[in-house]
């Protein structure tokens, strides 16, 4: 078994090989693209022994994983942060990440995170852009606002992009170039209106008919994909006898079935050369170590950093001995907080 570890770049993907041993075997880069990670599995099977792979998150790293695996790569992607808090470093470069994403691969250290599916990006995809769409259809209509504010036009209407709010921005008088920009925004709210309307559908319609859909289900990322959302019932309502099961119960138990009859399709005999995407996900729970703290110097310990705040040397503080001087302002002695007075004579 061989251990790689890629470090991804916008043009350049550096690679580490290394052997069982932890002995580098070869050290190179390839384009990121699909003919440069084609090439890249050619010129490493020469070796003749299975590779495991290990990549951090960032964009484009879901792409080099999906290359790579149906190349027949075991390839797990990363947590950037959780490697930066297991190997800190001094001195940090595009191949000593690759090296060390290399090395914590070969030790079963990688802090992998879970990729779904396909299907489920795909699905995940529809849903964002639809997000996208609207908040940028928001943003149009929150400036034709701003636009009437600043001229000094009151809105009567409650929707201003309705039909009596239409009728009233078709008789408002604005100069230029103010008028110009408010039916720009007009006419780019109808369109992404009809890309809005487009995006619901698809998502809707690509989605089946359990309820284990990604759109159906009201997560915030896929909230909005269906025409109608209904507020979900409560578990101890009287309509519902049974407890409902939770969308994300049954997105997992989803992925629990994908996974298991994809490991039973890679070990069957009558497999092809090209494995399964993400059949080799999953086979063997992974403990992670916690994540380590960094030593500290001798003159920087807890006790040497508290003597310092306190203005002291690094020696223990003699213990304070009360003196006359305690007593050398009177204390209020009434529950109101002042000093009793002398009777007058």
């Amino acid at each position: 078994m061989l251990y790689a570890g890629l470090d991804l770049r916008r043009k350049r993907l550096d690679f580490h090989l290394l052997d069982a041993e932890g002995a580098t075997v070869e050290v190179g880069a390839a384009p990121p693209d699909a003919g440069g990670l084609r090439g890249l599995t050619q010129r490493l099977d020469r070796h003749g022994a299975p590779i495991r792979a290990a990549i951090e998150s960032m964009n484009g790293a879901r792409f080099v994983h999906d290359q790579l695996e149906r190349a027949g790569w075991q390839v797990e992607i990363a947590d950037a942060q959780k490697v930066k808090g297991l190997a800190p470093l001094a001195c940090k470069t595009d191949r000593i990440d690759a090296w060390v994403l290399a090395e914590l691969s070969r030790r079963e250290l990688v802090p992998a995170i879970w990729l779904p599916d396909p299907h489920v990006r795909a699905e995940r995809e529809r849903a964002r852009w639809r997000l996208y769409l609207v908040r940028h259809r928001s943003s149009l209509k929150q400036r034709v606002h701003a636009v009437l504010l600043a001229q000094g036009k009151p809105c009567p209407v409650s929707d201003l992009f309705g039909l009596s709010g239409r009728e009233l921005l078709a008789r408002l008088a604005l100069p230029e170039p103010w008028c110009g920009n408010v039916q720009a925004s007009l006419r780019l709210i109808d369109e992404l209106d009809r890309e809005i309307d487009t995006a619901r559908a698809s998502c809707a319609g690509s989605a089946p008919s359990t309820a284990t859909s990604p759109c159906s289900s009201p997560s915030p990322a896929s909230a909005g994909c269906s025409p109608t959302r209904s507020r979900p019932r409560s578990a101890t309502s009287p309509a519902s006898p049974r407890r409902a099961s939770s969308p994300v119960t049954a997105a997992s138990a989803h992925a629990s079935t994908n996974r298991a009859r994809l490991i039973a399709a890679a070990r069957s005999p009558n497999r092809g050369p090209v494995p399964t995407l993400g059949a080799g996900r999953g086979r063997r729970p992974r403990q992670h170590p916690p994540r380590l703290p960094r030593a500290l110097p001798a003159d920087k310990g807890p006790s040497r950093q508290a003597a310092r705040r306190q203005g002291r040397p690094g020696r223990p503080r003699p213990p304070t001995r009360r003196s006359d001087l305690a007593h050398a302002h009177p204390q209020p002695t009434l529950r109101s907080g002042r000093r009793h007075r002398p009777l007058a004579a």
